[in-house]
C-alpha cells in the first residue's frame, strides 16, 4: 500500500485566512490515519486536496511515490486517475438502481468485464455483509445498511487508498460502534492505507493507528491515539482530546502548589512552566483517615455538582479558587457541598509553556501510555471515599 506525503501544502478560498496552511504530513503505508479536529480545521480540505476534488495553491502531493498534485512541476492527476476510493457522509446511493448494481457502478465505469464485475460485486457484498441486501434498493434499507452499500460500492474497485469523509456521522450511537468495528475489521483484513476524517475523538481514538490532530489549517500533533492522549503536544491537543477534557491551571492554589513543586523536584522547568494539566482520570480521591503518598500533590476540594455517565461519574469540584473536573467509579454519593480529599500523582502532571507548547517531560513521567490503566484502577479502588 502506497505512503501519502504532503509538502508545503497551502490551500485558500478567496482573501481569507488559509484553509491549510503549509502542511507537511506523511501517512504512513497501510495506516489508518484519522484526521481530527474542530469544524473548519482544514481536515476535510486536506481529503478533498489527497483525492483530486480540490487543486492546490502551493506544494505537492505524492501516493507511492508518484506525483498526483504539484504546483512547482505543474502536474495534476485527475481523481478517476488515482487509485483511490471515497467515501463521503451522504452515501449517494442510486435509488433506482439495486444494491448490487451499486456496488457494481464504478466497476462498470471502469469498463471491468461483466464476470468480473460480478465476481467483485460478490465479494465485496460479503466483506460488508450485506450480501443478502444484494436484489434490494437503497430506501429498503436502514442509514447503517445503506452506509455498508457505500463502503462495498468503494471497495469493488480494490482501491489503494480509501478516503473517508466523516462517513458515520449520520448514524445513531448502536450504527456508529457498529460500524466503526467493521472499519477495523476492512483495515484489519485489507490493510489498505486509510484516511478518516473526523471531529469525534472517540472515533478517532477508538480506530486510527495515527491520529493528526489539526488546528486552523495547521497540524498540532501527529502519533499514535494514546500517545496523542498522554502526551499532548500543546494546550489545543490536551482539551480537545479526553472526555471530560483535561483541566488547564495557569493560577489559583492548585497551580501555585503544583509550580512549587515542579521547582523543588525539576528545576530546569520552573522557569518555563505556565500551566499545570491535569487529566480528570488521573485525580484520584483520598480518604480522610489516609496519607497520600510522598509523590503526590493533596488538596480539599468541595464538590459543586456530580453528573452520572453511566459506568463512572464526571464531579466537578471547586479547590482554592480553581475549578475542576475528576472522573470518579461505582456509587457516588457526594452531593454539592461535600468536602473531598484528592491527590494527583506528579508524573500525571502535564506541563505547558507561556506558548501553550508541551515542556520536556519530567523525570519519572509514564513512558507507556498503557499506565493510565494503572490511573483507572487506583481510581477505582478509592471511589468507596466518595461515600465516607
Amino acid at each position: 500500500m502506497p505512503t501519502i506525503t504532503l509538502t508545503s501544502v497551502r490551500k485558500s478560498y478567496g482573501s481569507g485566512p488559509p484553509a491549510v496552511d503549509n502542511l507537511d504530513l506523511e501517512i504512513p503505508s497501510g495506516s489508518f490515519t484519522c484526521l481530527l479536529g474542530p469544524s473548519g480545521c482544514g481536515k476535510t480540505t486536506t481529503l478533498r486536496m489527497i483525492s483530486g476534488l480540490e487543486s492546490l495553491n502551493a506544494g505537492t502531493i505524492t501516493v507511492g511515490g508518484r506525483i498526483m498534485d504539484s504546483t512547482r512541476d505543474g502536474v495534476f492527476v485527475p481523481p478517476e486517475k488515482r487509485g483511490m476510493g471515497l467515501v463521503f457522509q451522504n452515501y449517494a446511493l442510486w435509488p433506482h438502481l439495486t444494491v448490487a448494481k451499486n456496488v457494481e457502478f464504478g466497476l462498470k465505469v471502469r469498463k471491468v468485464k461483466s464476470a468480473e464485475r460480478a465476481e467483485r460485486t460478490a465479494a465485496a457484498l460479503t466483506m460488508m455483509q450485506i450480501d443478502w441486501a444484494a436484489d434490494r434498493y437503497p430506501a429498503q434499507l436502514s442509514g447503517g445498511q445503506q452506509q455498508r452499500v457505500s463502503l462495498a460500492r468503494m471497495l469493488a474497485v480494490s482501491p489503494d487508498v480509501l478516503l473517508l469523509d466523516e462517513p458515520l456521522s449520520n448514524l445513531d450511537a448502536q450504527l456508529r460502534l457498529d460500524m466503526r468495528a467493521e472499519l477495523k475489521r476492512i483495515h484489519d483484513e485489507t490493510g489498505h492505507t486509510i484516511v478518516f476524517v473526523t471531529h469525534d475523538q472517540l472515533e478517532a481514538m477508538t480506530m486510527a493507528t495515527h491520529v493528526v490532530v489539526m488546528k486552523k489549517g495547521v497540524v498540532q500533533q501527529m502519533a499514535p491515539p494514546m500517545e496523542v492522549y498522554s502526551r499532548p503536544a500543546n494546550t489545543f491537543v490536551a482539551r480537545f482530546v479526553g472526555s471530560p477534557p483535561m483541566n488547564l491551571v495557569d493560577s489559583g492554589e492548585v497551580f501555585a502548589a503544583a509550580r512549587d513543586r515542579v521547582a523543588a523536584e525539576y528545576p530546569h522547568l520552573a522557569t518555563e512552566l505556565t500551566t499545570v494539566g491535569l487529566r480528570p482520570e488521573a485525580i484520584r480521591t483520598v480518604p480522610s483517615h489516609e496519607s497520600a503518598p510522598p509523590e503526590c500533590l493533596v488538596f480539599e476540594a468541595t464538590v459543586k455538582a456530580a453528573l452520572p455517565t453511566g459506568s463512572s461519574w464526571t464531579v466537578l469540584v471547586e479547590a482554592g479558587g480553581t475549578e475542576l473536573y475528576l472522573v470518579a467509579y461505582g456509587d457516588v454519593r457526594a452531593h454539592p457541598g461535600t468536602t473531598v480529599r484528592f491527590a494527583v500523582r506528579l508524573t500525571d502532571l502535564h506541563l505547558f509553556d507561556e506558548a501553550g507548547d508541551r515542556l520536556p517531560d519530567h523525570a519519572g513521567t509514564r513512558e507507556n501510555a498503557n499506565e493510565i490503566a494503572n490511573v483507572n484502577d487506583e481510581t477505582e479502588e478509592n471511589t468507596a471515599t466518595w461515600a465516607s
